[in-house]
């Protein structure tokens, strides 16, 4: 397989069909057979980038999930963001996520910033 961007469906599918048999070959990562394919993983990367964007979560969606996981309830926050009620209204999106609330969930529940600021 001669190596070179991805600039078609049609070579993405033939790299991918490329990469799926040299993973049935298993080559070890540090052989040229290994480096090779991973070379390949990283154009298929740059080419499904550009092509199949992620788009970023929403970031009370991901607030809720965080707590969901996490088992806590818009009570816990009670005192630390504000009322019950000034926090189940962020969290229902009938007022505005602010920056402080954004520094508070990325510190205590792990939330990426560029999530919340997104």
């Amino acid at each position: 397989m001669k190596l070179k961007p991805l600039k078609t469906e049609q070579q993405y599918d033939e790299m991918m069909a490329w990469v799926d048999e040299q993973f049935d070959r298993k080559p070890l990562p540090d052989s040229p057979e290994g480096e090779t394919l991973q070379i390949a993983l990283l154009l298929i990367k740059v080419y499904e980038d550009e092509h199949y964007p992620i788009p970023a979560p929403d970031p009370i969606d991901a607030i809720r999930l965080k707590m969901e996981e996490q088992g806590i309830r818009n009570k816990d926050f009670v005192g630390r963001l504000g009322s019950k009620s000034y926090i189940s209204a962020v969290l229902n999106r009938r007022r505005p996520l602010t920056l402080e609330m954004a520094k508070f969930f990325h510190k205590e529940l792990g939330i990426p910033a560029g999530v919340l600021l997104g």
